[in-house]
């Protein structure tokens, strides 16, 4: 009888894990890597957004609690944009348009944070990129996800 009411239990929970409200909206957004974005823009262009965070920053984890699990917001972001996460403050190399970007303390961020910030190191960051992967503007700040969609829907700008 107990092994009957376990079996039933997990059944239960995997069923209500099957079908999560995050589910409806697609399994969230399709956040990428900066490369991988880039080389899939390369096969297929698209216009790229960019997360710009760090992990201290509160108002980041907001978004990523709120906006981003804007049913909304995750459709239309799918859709229309490669979507990367990217921490500001990664010492990893990162390659964009033929150059080498670097972690440098003096900035407490990688060098190519600074360069798509405009030096403006505010987080969270919306950055959008065009088709062709050059910046097109750098939004500071929390946006809800009525503001964002707004931005998206006119490719950032």
């Amino acid at each position: 009888m107990k092994s009957k009411i376990l079996l039933l239990a997990i059944c239960f929970a995997l069923f209500n894990v099957s079908f999560s409200p995050e589910e409806k909206t697609e399994g969230g957004i399709k956040w990428m890597t900066f490369k991988e974005a880039l080389a899939q823009s390369e096969k297929s262009p698209k216009k790229i957004f960019i997360d710009m965070y760090t992990g201290w920053c509160g108002w980041c984890k907001k978004m990523d609690a709120y906006t981003f699990k804007d049913p909304k917001v995750v459709k239309y972001m799918n859709e229309h944009y490669y979507a990367v996460k990217f921490d500001a403050e990664t010492h990893d190399t990162v390659y964009f348009q033929n150059k080498a970007y670097y972690y440098k303390a003096e900035y407490k961020s990688n060098e190519i944070a600074v360069y798509l910030l405009n030096g403006q190191m505010s987080y969270p960051t919306a950055v959008y990129l065009d088709e062709k992967t050059a910046p097109i503007t750098a939004v500071p700040g929390y946006q809800t996800p009525e503001q964002l969609f707004r931005f998206l829907l006119f490719g950032g700008g």
